[in-house]
Order: C-alpha cells, then structure tokens, then sequence
C-alpha cells in the first residue's frame, strides 16, 4: 500500500463544503429502508445483520465522500 494511501485512510477529513448536505441525504435514504425492514422483517438474526450491513454501507458511502471527494 502506498503511504499516501494510508495517509489518506488514517485522518481526519473535515467537511467541505455541500458535503455534509450528501451526508444527510444518505443518512435520510438509509432512515427509509431501515423502516421497511424494521417493517416487514421478522425479529431475527437475518433482520439485525440487515440492518448491520446497511449502517455499514453508509458508513463507507461517508468515507468515500469524505476521503476522495
């Protein structure tokens, strides 16, 4: 690995500007289909890990924004 990469991957990234507004954007989508599993799933395993991945997936979808936008 490079190290600008892990220069890049190990810092602090402060907002820039309409970024945070992404940010809101995802977390409201995520919100909605957090919903209709909460909704439509039987309580189990299956519906926790569904909801791990999801908050997973905005978090890299974040990152991504945050460390190459």
């Amino acid at each position: 690995m490079e190290q600008s990469e892990i220069e890049t991957r190990f810092v602090y990234h402060a907002p820039k500007p309409g970024q945070p507004e992404i940010y809101v954007r995802l977390r409201d989508k995520a919100k909605e289909l957090a919903v209709l599993i909460n909704d439509v799933c039987p309580e189990s395993r299956e519906k926790a890990l569904a909801f791990t991945q999801l908050e997973d997936s905005i978090f890299w979808a974040n990152s991504a924004i945050a460390r190459r936008s």
